[in-house]
């Protein structure tokens, strides 16, 4: 059922067929939108509802599109399933995360294989024991753009949570003994950062049959922190987008 005023439009986010291309860039903070766009040539802003942004245009002559997701799963999955009922169907998430390991280190950026599902999204779409994980596709093409740009980057899992201050201030909380524990075991099973969004994102993705992969540049990392290692906090996420945007290109070339 839609629930929009104009049947053309998706409910949340606003866009029909014709305003979107089937590969999207999405990330979190609407006014990062703007910013991306300006990386796409002839970009215009097509809609603008609620935490969704989307501006439109064209890479290497393709029609791509910068839908921004609000923050956590649930405003994330509902941007996915309206952007493919529009009829997208390549996705790169593109955001910040905080380190985990040591090695990863604020300014680096991370590509997410997989996602630890510690958030509530996915489990209305899957059973716990379907894992997260992104397209391979859009994982390569990652990867190689980091190498291609000469960005300092690190590819692995990474833990998805819906409380920002559950992992920074896990004490506070009644459950703290259960946050404190489960962040010990994924840091030992090598988890690179923690984020809010790929684990819904790739469920989504999988349960809908489209290619989902996720960028991130690390802001810092509270490990190191703990450590006394250095950890400058780093806001631009201009090297995460440009890795994005180059890896988005690649897969158009792929698929021409």
């Amino acid at each position: 059922m839609n629930y929009s005023e104009d049947k053309n439009k998706q409910y949340h986010i606003q866009v029909g067929k014709e305003d979107i291309g089937r590969y999207v860039i999405l990330p979190g903070d609407p006014k990062r939108c703007a910013k991306i766009a300006k990386y796409i040539d002839d970009a215009k802003l097509v809609a603008d509802n609620r935490e969704y942004v989307t501006y439109t245009g064209y890479l290497d002559g393709v029609k791509v599109s910068v839908t921004s997701t609000g923050i956590g799963g649930p405003s994330a999955s509902i941007a996915l399933e309206e952007l493919v009922q529009a009829g997208a169907d390549t996705f790169i998430r593109i955001g910040t995360c905080g380190g985990m390991q040591l090695n990863v280190r604020s300014g680096d950026v991370v590509i997410a294989s997989g996602a630890v599902r510690m958030e509530g999204t996915s489990k209305e779409y899957a059973p716990i024991e379907f894992p997260a994980v992104a397209d391979i596709e859009v994982v390569n093409a990652l990867m190689k753009a980091a190498d291609e740009l000469n960005v300092d980057s690190h590819v692995g899992v990474v833990q998805c949570k819906d409380s920002f201050y559950g992992q920074h201030s896990p004490e506070r909380m009644p459950v703290g003994y259960e946050l404190l524990n489960k962040w010990e075991a994924w840091k030992r099973l090598g988890c690179l950062a923690s984020e809010m969004e790929s684990a819904a994102l790739f469920v989504v993705g999988s349960a809908l049959h489209v290619k989902v992969g996720s960028v991130f540049l690390v802001v810092a990392n509270q490990e190191r922190e703990k450590e006394g290692l250095s950890n400058p906090v780093v806001h631009n996420t201009d090297k995460a987008v440009r890795v994005a945007v180059e890896a988005l290109r690649r897969i158009i070339h792929e698929n021409v």
